[in-house]
């Protein structure tokens, strides 16, 4: 996939990206989004992550326009979502839909080019996207991962100002995941605004520039990777211990959650020395590491429902408070 970017982005208006407020919406008597604040400044490359079930995908369809708040509102470069797509000024790449399987991947993108009063070339897109070479291939013989480079694609025809991405290198290599970062990057570098989900939690830690986490409809954590990180407290002490049960470890003082992965232990823990002088003196363990949490550690501290994780309410990595939510 070439990174190479013919012409600039357009910048169109000095408004936020995405400003939410207040944002409700429930079905049936399950609360998908409860009170979600969240502003997007334009030119933000923003990771949105949450447990499946925290309201991320309801917040998305709220800003794209597919979903309605109950209360709150939704306004995305100063307009209403749907007259932000009108205009062109939004895209999405989506984790399902949309392709017409008889259809070759270059017609699917002249179709959908046809929709449009103005789009990108046609030639142009598909080079961005990594699919020049198989343009003439049929949809339907398309691998998930290179229906997910066509639907980015198709993303990129109004040439907009914001992109939202929900789980986009679904199906993708490795090698296709870190080209398809490497064109986002590009993208945002040049000014367009990028705001996706994943829960490949190593895309948001190297390539987004503010990670909010959601739970219960609200938001839990919002600052870069490494502030939010820093909200979950504590240390991690691994060590090779062989028939370690992590209901077992969990019991031992210090220790705040134990997860047993093959041979290692890995325990998170608010007093490491205490932790690791019990492990070298009481137990066989061997190889032992102390080191700060990783992203996945401070995702599963702060949007776990199971004992020990923050409740929802106010938690931060600015110098002010954000609330936060969950995604269905």
């Amino acid at each position: 996939m070439t990174t190479t970017v013919p012409t600039p982005i357009r910048s169109t208006t000095t408004d936020r990206a995405i400003d939410l407020r207040g944002l409700t919406k429930s079905f049936g008597a399950v609360r998908a989004v409860d009170g979600l604040d969240l502003q997007v400044e334009a030119g933000e490359v923003l990771a949105f992550l949450g447990p499946n079930g925290a309201g991320k995908t309801t917040t998305i369809d709220l800003v794209l326009g597919f979903a309605r708040p109950d209360s709150g509102t939704v306004s995305v470069f100063g307009l209403a979502p749907r007259d932000a797509i009108a205009a062109g000024k939004v895209s999405a790449v989506l984790q399902t839909g949309g392709l017409l399987k008889d259809l070759t991947v270059a017609e699917t993108v002249l179709l959908t080019a046809s929709l449009f009063s103005t789009s990108r070339p046609v030639d142009e897109v598909l080079e961005r996207a990594g699919i020049a070479a198989i343009r003439d291939r049929r949809v339907g013989s398309c691998s998930g991962g290179e229906q997910q480079r066509l639907r980015f694609a198709l993303a990129l025809l109004p040439d907009p100002d914001l992109l939202i991405l929900d789980e986009p290198t679904t199906g993708m290599d490795v090698e296709g995941r870190r080209e398809f970062w490497s064109a986002i990057r590009a993208d945002a570098a040049r000014g367009r605004t990028i705001v996706f989900a994943t829960h490949y939690l190593e895309e948001a830690d190297a390539y987004a520039d503010r990670v909010v986490l959601v739970r219960h409809g609200r938001v839990v954590a919002d600052g870069s990777s490494a502030q939010v990180k820093n909200l979950a407290a504590g240390r991690v002490v691994s060590a090779r211990l062989l028939g370690a049960r992590p209901e077992q470890l969990a019991a031992v003082p210090g220790v705040d959650r134990a997860e047993v992965r093959g041979d290692r232990v890995l325990l998170q823990t608010g007093d490491s020395d205490a932790v690791a002088r019990y492990l070298l003196t009481e137990t066989e363990a061997a190889d032992l590491e102390i080191g700060g949490l990783g992203l996945e550690d401070a995702f599963i501290a702060l949007t776990s429902d199971r004992v020990g994780a923050p409740p929802g309410g106010t938690s931060t990595a600015h110098s002010t408070a954000t609330t936060t939510t969950g995604s269905i």
